[in-house]
């Protein structure tokens, strides 16, 4: 990863649907309070990697529907496949690995002869996975036996099962935790091996992830049987891997706090700014910590008072301006004097950033850019932002005064509502 020059502090590999992503939790609270930890804490000096069964076309799909954050590195299709940034720059290296001793055409005539198995769909056929649907009580004996018949080709195969219905053939070195272990080692020919990496999952497919050497590991409150049974059977002992008793990402932040991995507060969990810690003032904090109150104010979930719009007003330059994403210019001052009408209009809406970066340009201003998400209902919307901060002193603790706001509309789901967006 180019975008850090030094090893990461923290690396999370989580698989995504019922790890981060709690499909019973219909507010997505727990996945919304990872995502300010993330941005407010680790974003700057850490590696967030997503790790899924998922094809690249549900993995996109799964964007659209919940409020992921953008990984650093994402492995789909069962640890088939690895690419990096938002652009999702495939990683040749890995595809030349896969190519061994594997023939998906063989592979795939005979899977078919098995009645009792049930081709997926198109789109979860990729180069190096064939994945199926098998009845939990058959899967074994099918297992077994198209296992024999592989390698009498001679194919080298791992045959996964998971999610009690869910059979992926791959290649004898993919899988999540191969596909991991690549990546460790990579980093470590690059001097940049994370200081340390946290693995979590809560089915078959990511046994393989916790069997990496020297990783912590968390298994989410919710995970399954096939995963529990494997750590009995073969981690049951190791102190660094956990069932937590949180769900989902919830989990994944116990986890964090269990193994001292740093910060495992979410900005979400504070009741008021005030409850921040003198250390945890960065720029990244602050652009979290304004936010989150944007959203509390129109949720009508803090007290509606001048005082508060005020306290608000204090931290914007008096000449500062905001370009809102249409292009109009306003004076920051207006639109916070804006939201004063606002309150708790939108009791729906949930806000959280982005991909926070920020660079320092002068001994006391910081350059931040990020993307900003609002969500209210089924209405999504989305704008590119930059803004400049200023310390107002020589000590970050002392906060930041807001320069400048510039916001440009991205491409994605959502209709351009130009009069409910603000700030």
């Amino acid at each position: 990863m180019d975008r850090l020059r030094n090893p990461a502090r923290l690396m999370v590999v989580s698989d995504l649907d019922h790890t981060m992503v709690d499909h019973h939790d219909s507010e997505n609270i727990s996945l919304l309070r990872f995502n300010a930890l993330w941005e407010a804490n680790y974003r700057h000096d850490s590696l967030l990697v997503f790790s899924t069964g998922r094809s690249p076309t549900l993995y996109k799909q799964l964007r659209k529907e919940k409020p992921m954050l953008t990984p650093d590195i994402t492995i789909m299709s069962v640890g088939t496949e690895i690419t990096y940034g938002n652009s999702m720059v495939p990683d040749d290296g890995w595809v030349q690995v896969l190519n061994q001793k594997w023939d998906k055409s063989i592979v795939m005539d005979e899977a078919k002869k098995f009645s009792e198995l049930k081709l997926q769909s198109e789109t979860e056929q990729r180069a190096h996975k064939v994945s199926f649907y098998v009845d939990k009580d058959k899967s074994q004996d099918v297992m077994k036996a198209l296992s024999e018949i592989l390698k009498k080709h001679g194919l080298d195969v791992k045959i996964i099962y998971s999610g009690g219905i869910d059979l992926d053939i791959l290649p004898l070195g993919a899988g999540k935790g191969q596909a991991l272990a690549y990546l460790l080692k990579k980093f470590k020919a690059e001097g940049k091996l994370p200081n340390n990496t946290l693995v979590c999952g809560d089915s078959g497919n990511d046994a393989e992830l916790f069997s990496i050497p020297d990783v912590y590991g968390v298994m989410v409150s919710n995970a399954q049987e096939e995963l529990l049974k494997w750590h009995a059977e073969n981690a049951k002992n190791n102190p660094k891997i956990i069932h937590a008793t949180e769900r989902c990402a919830a989990g994944i932040i116990e986890a964090i706090g269990k193994f001292i991995l740093g910060p495992n507060t979410s900005p979400r969990d504070l009741k008021c700014s005030s409850e921040w810690k003198m250390e945890d003032t960065s720029p990244s904090h602050e652009i979290v910590k304004f936010y989150l109150f944007y959203e509390k104010w129109r949720r009508a979930e803090v007290e509606n008072s001048d005082q508060s719009l005020e306290k608000l007003k204090a931290v914007c330059y008096p000449p500062g301006v905001f370009i809102h994403p249409s292009g109009v210019e306003r004076p920051l001052h207006d639109c916070i004097s804006a939201m004063k009408n606002c309150y708790g209009d939108k009791k729906g809406l949930w806000v959280w950033v982005d991909r926070v970066s920020y660079s320092q340009i002068s001994s006391d201003t910081w350059l931040v850019k990020f993307d900003k998400w609002e969500s209210s209902g089924d209405e999504w919307q989305s704008c590119m932002t930059t803004v400049i901060l200023r310390s107002r002193a020589a000590s970050l603790s002392d906060g930041f005064t807001w320069l400048h706001v510039h916001q440009t509309w991205l491409e994605g789901p959502g209709a351009k509502d130009q009069t409910n967006w603000l700030v």
